[in-house]
């Protein structure tokens, strides 16, 4: 069964401001009127509204009952009025916002919107540094001083809460937990690496989860390599507990290094999957010298490219050319992941493994020697 589900509202790196990093979020099961999670904001209202028009029934959820024809849209809840202002409602169900750093193509419509926004109180969970620069931008100059850290003043619509790096998890909401994870995008200002996060997301009834990456940078390239923590922390739980990765692949491949400014590129997105691939088989203490040992160990997995930079130099969107070089980048490999991408609109309902591409994966093992029939048997009755 599945366990959440993911609306995109915006998957894009630039420059079209309609198409920025955006994805509202809830456990599987629950009603998005129970309360909606925000990952990033870059576009909000004005995209989903967009969205809304060509996709009424979006938001649907279908009646007890199970019949299609009875399903609830927010067009049954909110009849008459405009996609813009369904828009609005839906976004007033937000309880919390998830932002993985501060920079503009990933806030924008929180800042936009905070003055205006629906419903109660809001609160903003992200690293010490992330509310660190939102204090810069909610301080009066930039834009009224809306958000604090105080929940005892009215005057603030929007509520800070810290999530340290510390390897713990942290209630966000019903059913949801959130570990956060330090990753590098580019150089600051002070010539160091830039903080960006990375989330694990949990679903805590079946504490099964997915991993989510603000923008970041290949580890061979970093003044701070912290991806392979993310890859070691992520290795025991794949695919049985953890199926699905949303990270960034701004760029096609072969992009110059000194071009990226603190981003993935196809090629680099591909040596990723391999390190993560080989920490999974460095777990399972077997010998890494040999190719082949890599084959299906990220069976079951798909993992979602976000943040790619349109171009406007092709028929065919950005994202796609990125996916299917990355593809083309790992078919020699056999690792067995599933590549896909967030296409602003889409409605991710099936965060879940697929139970028949690990077993396609183990069979592949199977072939060449790596495990025996015994240690497949026990994996799958794991499941």
């Amino acid at each position: 069964m599945p366990f959440f589900d993911v609306v995109v509202v915006g998957s894009g790196g630039g420059v079209d401001e309609t198409n920025l990093s955006g994805y509202l979020l809830k456990p599987c099961g629950a009603s998005w009127d129970d309360g909606i999670i925000a990952l990033e904001a870059g576009s909000g209202h004005g995209a989903l509204g967009h969205i809304l028009k060509r996709n009424p029934s979006l938001f649907g959820e279908v009646t007890a009952d199970d019949d299609p024809s009875k399903r609830i849209t927010p067009f049954t809840v909110y009849s008459n009025v405009q996609t813009i202002q369904v828009a609005y409602c839906l976004y007033a169900d937000r309880r919390c916002f998830l932002i993985t750093h501060a920079h503009l193509d990933h806030i924008s419509s929180l800042v936009l919107s905070a003055g205006t926004m629906g419903g109660g109180r809001k609160y903003i969970y992200g690293s010490p540094q992330t509310l660190k620069d939102l204090e810069t931008i909610f301080s009066g100059r930039i834009w009224p001083n809306l958000a604090g850290y105080d929940e005892d003043d009215p005057l603030f619509r929007l509520i800070y809460r810290t999530l340290h790096a510390d390897g713990r998890y942290k209630s966000i909401s019903r059913d949801v937990s959130v570990r956060s994870m330090t990753v590098s995008h580019g150089e600051s200002d002070s010539g160091g690496a830039y903080e960006s996060s990375c989330f694990f997301v949990k679903h805590i009834p079946t504490q099964h989860e997915f991993i989510f990456f603000g923008d970041v940078e290949p580890d061979s390239t970093s003044v701070k390599p912290r991806n392979v923590n993310v890859w070691r922390a992520a290795a025991p739980k794949i695919p049985h507990n953890l199926s699905a990765i949303f990270i960034e692949c701004s760029y096609p491949a072969g992009r110059p290094t000194e071009t990226l400014y603190g981003h993935l590129s196809a090629d680099h997105l591909a040596q990723e999957m391999l390190n993560l691939a080989t920490e999974i088989v460095l777990r399972q203490k077997r010998d890494t010298t040999s190719p082949e040992v890599l084959y299906g160990a990220l069976a079951g997995l798909r993992v979602y490219l976000t943040h790619c930079k349109e171009t406007f130099s092709s028929d065919r969107p950005i994202n796609h050319v990125i996916r299917d070089q990355c593809r083309d980048l790992l078919k020699p490999h056999k690792l067995g992941v599933e590549i896909l991408t967030a296409d602003q609109g889409m409605k991710i309902e099936k965060t879940e493994f697929s139970f028949l591409s690990i077993i396609i994966g183990h069979v592949i093992l199977l072939r060449t020697n790596v495990y025996t029939v015994y240690d497949i048997v026990c994996q799958l009755l794991q499941l």
